[in-house]
């Protein structure tokens, strides 16, 4: 309690954005970012497995812990807004719009869920809300650590590495919506196998929303309602050009490859937990990192920008489709499957073939190739225009930091020094009334 009592009583004072801050509770600040992120990473990772097994609670237990990320990230906007510490004006208007769309999407998803039954899509419009105001929260806290943390010194790796981290968590929100593909794929081979992830209740009620038994067709309205050209050309046309600004923005040599490797390190973690815990594993998507490495390999060619998202469209759309085809021949899926409807599918499987990567529409790559290009050109503009493409990595500290508070024998913060040093709008102590005069004193005595 005394470390919070100082900690308040020193820094939760009116202040505008971009106030300068003390380094220590600047970088306290951003890394608190990270954790409330995970947290959020954490929620809605269960939450997905949680829908394919259970009907929708709101208050299951993956919500909450989502609850608590979201809830972290919520108080963090309020005390930048209202201290002014911590985060530059545009980062922080940023921040405060993807928070406030999140936080209306939630009611809007209960109300949908409520009015309209079950929505098990990833695709809806409601949870797309979800995931555009995270994806915006979390662009405001890459462009606040861009520019804003420290990088003298042993800082500089941490520059680096935090923002690598950051844009996982970028990823992994723009490619969370292919969930419905990964989990779905296998939830069909369960109910091919007679031994479904999904409760008989849960089933009974997504047959019943469309009036039909549960057949393999209300399985797969239930489980794999998405068209099959999406999941590639979601990934490699939207998905990769997070891919791109990870390596543009930090400059480092295997940026897009660790940020890929990262989520796909997180998802192998937490598959065998779900497993454990008796929850349906999804399809782990292993063949993301051969399009990281290629994102990282399209940069160490020195040639002209326009010239670069050719050769990086042509490669990673390549690349992409074929690591595809790798994945389904050694899973033993079926690379027809994406042409196929479900009775086919069944034939299939009790033929012998697995069902463990999702169907992929082979002809999408025409659409992927183009808006690739699209894409990625559009990046590398905005970033040429914005942070500059040739600018040195960690580019020039666009803030002025404070002098650091006092603290007490134990180490607890103990508000500022009287001079107060370079910060600025901090609480300073009214100096001492200056004796009356002897002049003055006669007066007052008369």
């Amino acid at each position: 309690m005394q470390r919070l009592a100082g900690f308040m009583r020193t820094y939760w004072t009116r202040g505008v954005p971009g106030r300068e801050t003390p380094r220590s509770l600047a970088v306290f600040m951003q890394r608190m970012w990270l954790l409330a992120l995970l947290l959020k990473l954490i929620g809605s990772s269960w939450d997905v497995s949680w829908h394919f097994k259970w009907l929708r609670d709101d208050l299951a237990p993956p919500h909450l812990i989502n609850t608590v990320g979201t809830g972290i990230a919520i108080g963090l906007v309020l005390a930048h807004t209202f201290t002014g510490y911590g985060a530059e004006k545009t980062s922080l208007r940023i921040m405060q719009w993807g928070t406030g769309i999140f936080v209306i999407a939630g009611p809007i998803d209960i109300i949908n869920h409520r009015v309209n039954g079950l929505d098990l899509t990833a695709w809806s419009p409601s949870h797309l809300l979800l995931y555009i105001g995270t994806m915006i929260m979390v662009i405001g806290v890459i462009r606040n650590w861009y520019r804003t943390y420290p990088r003298e010194g042993a800082f500089a790796r941490q520059w680096t590495a935090g923002l690598v981290v950051l844009f996982a968590f970028l990823f992994e929100d723009v490619f969370f919506p292919t969930g419905q593909q990964e989990y779905g794929i296998l939830e069909v081979a369960s109910w091919f196998r007679g031994d479904p992830y999904a409760e008989s209740t849960l089933l009974s009620f997504a047959a019943g929303q469309i009036g039909r038994p549960v057949d393999d067709i209300a399985i797969q309205h239930f489980a794999m309602p998405i068209a099959s050209w999406v999941y590639p050309v979601w990934t490699l046309a939207i998905c990769v050009i997070v891919l791109v600004a990870a390596r543009i923005a930090t400059g480092f040599r295997w940026a897009a490859t660790c940020a890929v490797g990262l989520y796909v390190a997180y998802r192998c973690v937490i598959w065998p937990l779900l497993v454990a815990g008796d929850f349906p594993p999804s399809s782990l998507p292993i063949w993301l990192l051969v399009v990281g490495v290629l994102v990282d390999l399209v940069f160490l060619v020195r040639m002209n920008e326009a010239l670069r998202a050719v050769l990086g469209a042509v490669l990673v759309t390549a690349g992409g489709y074929g690591a595809l085809a790798l994945s389904a021949l050694v899973t033993g899926t079926p690379l027809s499957l994406g042409s196929q409807d479900i009775a086919s599918w069944r034939a299939d499987f009790e033929a012998g073939a697995a069902l463990a990567t999702p169907p992929v529409n082979w002809s999408s790559v025409w659409i992927t190739l183009p808006a690739l290009l699209i894409t990625w050109s559009f990046a590398a503009l905005l970033a040429s225009r914005t942070i500059g493409l040739s600018t040195p990595r960690p580019p020039a500290l666009q803030v002025r930091y404070s002098a650091e508070p006092r603290r007490d024998a134990a180490g607890h913060l103990d508000g500022w020094e009287p001079t107060g040093g370079s910060h600025t709008g901090q609480r300073r102590r009214r100096p001492a009334p200056a004796a009356p005069t002897r002049k003055k004193a006669r007066a007052g005595r008369r």
